[in-house]
């Protein structure tokens, strides 16, 4: 039988899973040094772009050198404000790229332009249809999660991409937890028992405890939910966090328990890329010329 997977944006408990710890670059390195896609898994990673393009050409430039690079079967992304110049990023990557196709979709009805967008390969991943949910619920969702429904290796997988609330105080904080809780409804409703994995500036973080965790009922009902990233969200260097300006770890990624058997094998994996580790000015020139948020991917690896 087809594995139904599901990427949404959103949070889960940790389990198991590999998270690189960080080790400093002993070495010079560049954009297309970067690694992390690997024949025969399934990649999957969030970025926030800040307002992409945040420094027009250059910014284009550096995200097709990166995602290149990274080389993952889904890229979702968050402010994608420009159109045009998130087709010129398509473009650039195929003719960047000898090997794989790349192609893109993204959505055109958030405020100020700060729209979701999958890029995806073609070659290794089929889409049967994209759309958005929850689109009349301002109040949870300022941006409308993004499905992509696609098949992967003969395994059908929907993807939900999310940016939810941001700032601090009880007001965003209680529409964020309305957001978790929506999310999860849904999942529980229209996927049950199926692979599920959620990513996203989720713009809150995971670590805290019940009584100011506005995910906790995704952490508390570990029997169907994981945040793979929780052991970066607890890292007491803050060297892999997603969020540096804070510095905070805002960017994460959730499975359902249809996915635990495969993030449990060596292969899999999930990371922080700290693309600012390949640039000459380190963080400072990253954040003035790409985004203020580091890339997180997920990698599946199937028996």
């Amino acid at each position: 039988m087809k594995k139904l997977f599901i990427i949404c944006i959103a949070f889960t408990f940790w389990m198991c899973a590999k998270n690189a710890p960080y080790t400093p670059p002993t070495t010079q390195r560049t954009l297309d040094d970067i690694s992390f896609g690997l024949v025969g898994a399934f990649e999957v990673v969030t970025w926030n772009l800040e307002n992409y393009p945040k420094l027009f050409n250059t910014t284009v430039g550096n995200v097709q050198r990166a995602m290149v690079a990274i080389s993952a079967d889904v890229y979702a992304l968050q402010e994608i404000v420009s159109n045009s110049y998130f087709n010129q990023l398509v473009d650039e990557m195929n003719s960047a790229d000898s090997i794989n196709l790349w192609a893109g979709y993204r959505a055109n009805d958030a405020p100020y332009d700060q729209n979701l967008a999958f890029i995806y390969k073609p070659n290794d991943v089929a889409i049967n249809d994209i759309y958005e949910i929850y689109q009349n619920d301002w109040y949870a969702f300022p941006r409308s999660p993004l499905v992509v429904d696609l098949t992967w290796n003969d395994s059908r997988i929907l993807v939900i991409n999310n940016h939810l609330k941001a700032s601090g105080g009880s007001a965003n904080e209680d529409r964020r937890r309305d957001a978790s809780e929506k999310l999860q409804e849904y999942i529980d409703i229209h996927f049950a028992g199926d692979n599920v994995v959620v990513v996203g500036d989720w713009n809150d973080e995971i670590q805290e405890p019940q009584t100011t965790n506005v995910f906790w009922n995704f952490i508390d009902d570990t029997d169907h939910y994981k945040f793979t990233d929780m052991d970066i969200a607890q890292d007491p260097t803050r060297q892999s966090w997603s969020y540096p300006a804070w510095p905070s770890h805002l960017d994460h990624i959730l499975i359902t328990v249809a996915l635990y058997d495969e993030f449990s094998l060596t292969a899999s994996q999930i990371k922080t890329i700290r693309v600012d580790d390949y640039m000459d000015g380190g963080y400072s020139e990253y954040n003035n010329t790409t985004s203020d948020h580091r890339p997180v991917g997920i990698r599946l690896k199937f028996e």
